[in-house]
């Protein structure tokens, strides 16, 4: 969508410009996946200063004497820590030089104060509380000013991409400890998704452009078609080219979902505007017989 906006305001801009960002955007995805697990081992590196500092107050409280650099010296953080594959990763991406340390020490005190990491410290060492525990670091840095900001300042796909990333990191953090260090490869964007869908479809809708301009005018009725928000004109063309040129995707899908992103990117009304025009798209593709679905159930 973005891509297709930036190539509808730039006339200057080629389809060998606009595939090349498609591609550079796949990797961004990719390295803010990485990069939020770099910056969750260097928020829990920060419990080393920690415990020394508890440990060389003169009058130390019962939780000081307790306290211990568990969040960091412990099986699951240790596998990343000395994953060679992922370190190198790590130091290609340059990872380091966009990582605030007073920052990453902030999110680090702030979260020592919670209930969830006292409990932490208190309690049971094993892998699978060291788990819950990073998971519930990342949760809480996921709401977090510092953290966005950082994610933010080096990726600035990062908001577009955040329920992604989430759900990659999650899933990673739930294999450790693994045999496998490069376990983190299998968070590379599958083919299936990139090209078969996404470059396909980024493809089809500027091939198509004037084609699918040409089905939407007619059922605008009282709209100027001239008038349109631009992102919504776009969202409408992709949908038209996911209903007519991807057969496995059902209609009620592609619909839900455009009418998500109008809802997320475009003006106040163009979520309704969208559902509209869409269900009078759909209608009119399945009288022409242009919306082909394979599949028991992928028609609604």
């Amino acid at each position: 969508m973005q891509l297709l906006y930036s190539l509808d305001r730039d006339s200057s801009l080629s389809l060998k410009d606009v595939l090349k960002s498609y591609n550079e955007n796949i990797d961004h995805s990719y390295e803010l996946f990485l990069f939020s697990i770099y910056v969750l081992i260097r928020i829990s590196e920060c419990s080393l200063s920690d415990m020394k500092k508890r440990k060389s107050k003169h009058l130390p409280s019962e939780y000081d004497k307790s306290f211990t650099d568990k969040l960091y010296n412990n099986a699951l953080v240790k596998d990343l820590v000395e994953n060679k594959p992922l370190q190198k990763k790590f130091e290609n991406l340059a990872f380091e030089s966009k990582v605030n340390l007073d920052y990453m020490e902030k999110i680090y005190l702030e979260f020592s104060k919670t209930d969830d990491y006292k409990a932490f410290i208190s309690g049971e060492s094993t892998n699978e509380k060291v788990q819950e525990t990073l998971l519930t670091l990342f949760r809480y840095c996921r709401q977090n000013e510092y953290f966005n900001e950082t994610l933010e300042d080096s990726y600035y796909n990062w908001v577009d991409d955040k329920s992604l990333v989430v759900g990659s990191v999650k899933k990673f953090l739930k294999l450790l400890p693994s045999e496998n260090q490069n376990a983190f490869k299998n968070f590379l964007p599958e083919d299936e998704t990139v090209k078969e869908y996404g470059l396909n479809l980024l493809k089809t809708c500027i091939k198509k452009k004037q084609e699918t301009m040409d089905m939407i005018i007619p059922v605008l009725e009282n709209w100027d078609h001239d008038r349109l928000a631009v992102v919504d004109t776009i969202l409408l063309q992709m949908a038209i080219c996911e209903l007519t040129d991807f057969p496995t995707i059902p209609g009620r899908v592609t619909l839900n979902e455009y009418v998500e992103l109008a809802k997320n990117y475009s003006t106040a009304k163009s979520k309704e505007f969208i559902n509209g025009i869409l269900d009078k798209l759909m209608k009119d593709l399945t009288d022409k017989g242009l919306m082909s679905k394979v599949g028991r159930g992928l028609e609604a």
